[in-house]
């Protein structure tokens, strides 16, 4: 097994719609995104184990409170992430930049959150309102060609030939 420095992660984008997630410590810098992708937020600066029950996952930026949320999760296999504490991880959050339906990800594994904040701005710098409104327009036609071409390398090889003559 790598140490958490090697680790590779898997990264994915989650929908949390309906989904209980315990926020331990001050992490109103988190909240807004954690609302905004539909989860249903409980925020506590005190930890109990109780605070897990029902919980999907479980971010902790009090970290004198960490070791314990982490272990007490882990156990009941609930993702959780420990603010800046990488083994006290079961997932880490990438540098992250929306714009309209594009979100820009960009992770280090947690080697350094500066160098990916200053990558994610940099190429965020290079998503434009052209970009947005291709990716609003893709959405819209998406269930069109879902109907019309049947077989996944037909649609793949439609949508990459619609964004090569649409950004030419």
């Amino acid at each position: 097994m790598p140490s958490v420095s090697e680790q590779q992660h898997y990264v994915a984008c989650i929908d949390l719609t309906g989904k209980r997630v315990v926020v331990i410590g001050d992490a109103r810098h988190k909240l807004a995104a954690l609302r905004a992708a539909g989860a249903d937020v409980v925020v506590a600066e005190q930890y109990e184990p109780s605070l897990l029950d029902d919980a999907w996952l479980v971010l902790v930026t009090d970290r004198d409170q960490g070791a314990r949320v982490y272990g007490d999760a882990t156990e009941r296999r609930i993702f959780c992430n420990v603010e800046d504490v990488p083994e006290q991880c079961s997932f880490i959050l990438p540098a992250l930049h929306h714009r309209g339906p594009i979100t820009l990800a960009v992770s280090t594994s947690g080697a350094s959150p500066a160098l990916a904040q200053w990558l994610r701005d940099r190429f965020a710098s290079q998503i434009g309102f052209e970009h947005e409104q291709l990716a609003l327009e893709l959405r819209r036609i998406r269930p069109w060609v879902k109907q019309n071409f049947h077989t996944y390398d037909e649609r793949r090889e439609y949508f990459r030939e619609r964004v090569t003559r649409a950004l030419s």
